[in-house]
């Protein structure tokens, strides 16, 4: 059987409703302040959203997946990232920005809303927004790129990624970069041609006694 969140991704999709998937990873450390937010933001928006938790202490405030129930489920165990942002429901994702996420979003042809946490996160967001230019930075209060997000700017820039001209013209260029790493891992393709030189060459390398 299905996991509950794929099923209510499947429903989602018979209605034609576009998906936010929520994902800030297992490391974040988000104030109790911050997370209201977040949850209003979203709650306040009128988009979809599947929204997954991994930590134990983050508390919701009172009433809300009830009140969301409609529109929103919260998922608070381990997911397939990877089944989730290929379902064709899901049109956006709100992330961290870690790599890994930014890899798999892009391959599945995701546009990603992002809002650098920690560490390398600040770099990779601005890859995505400025460089490659798949996805939006979420707003904060004060401008600055590590400052506080009101739920009024989140819910400002979530419904821009679902539904503006930004969003679309995000998802129009993530979706071009799908398509070139899909052809990449293809056999004959650029990263299956570049691991078999690297393998043809180890063997080489090896029989020459090198290694």
């Amino acid at each position: 059987m299905k996991p509950r969140w794929i099923r209510w991704l499947d429903e989602k999709l018979e209605h034609k409703a576009s998906v936010l998937y929520v994902s800030f990873g297992s490391q974040p450390d988000v104030s109790h302040e911050q997370l209201e937010e977040i949850a209003f933001g979203l709650e306040e928006s009128s988009v979809s959203f599947l929204w997954v938790i991994t930590k134990e202490n983050w508390d919701l405030p009172e009433g809300f997946e009830e009140r969301v129930k409609s529109k929103g489920i919260v998922v608070r165990e381990w997911v397939d990232q990877k089944e989730i942002l290929m379902h064709e429901s899901v049109r956006g994702f709100l992330n961290h920005c870690g790599w890994n996420s930014v890899l798999e979003s892009v391959c599945a042809g995701v546009p990603i809303l992002v809002w650098p946490l920690a560490a390398d996160h600040h770099l990779a967001a601005k890859l995505v927004v400025e460089e490659i230019r798949v996805g939006l930075r979420v707003e904060t209060s004060d401008g600055s790129v590590r400052g506080f997000v009101r739920r009024e700017g989140l819910k400002k820039t979530v419904m821009e990624l679902m539904e503006g001209e930004k969003g679309k013209e995000a998802m129009k260029k993530v979706s071009e970069l799908a398509c070139m790493a899909k052809k990449a891992v293809e056999e004959s393709g650029s990263s299956w041609s570049n691991l078999e030189s690297l393998l043809q060459e180890m063997c080489v390398t090896e029989g020459e006694g090198k290694i």
